[in-house]
């Protein structure tokens, strides 16, 4: 059983502990309205991450708006 103070992890964590509960991965899916392969990638990052691997990071690439261009800093 996963437990957690953090909203974005509980509800992950509970739709984990759901299916453990009722043993039937497609009906926790159906009835906390999450896809089966929503589920499968929060388990896989717990196994590999623990609960603390399910916070949402950005995906984003950093964006320097101050950083110079290479030609000027190989000069």
């Amino acid at each position: 059983m996963l437990h957690t103070a953090n909203p974005v992890i509980k509800h992950k964590a509970g739709l984990l502990n759901l299916a453990e509960e009722l043993s039937n991965v497609s009906k926790a899916c159906k009835i906390m309205g999450v896809s089966r392969d929503t589920f499968y990638r929060y388990r896989e990052l717990v196994a590999e991450g623990g609960v603390d691997a399910q916070i949402n990071r950005s995906r984003r690439a950093p964006n320097l708006k101050n950083r110079t261009d290479e030609a000027t800093e190989q000069a």
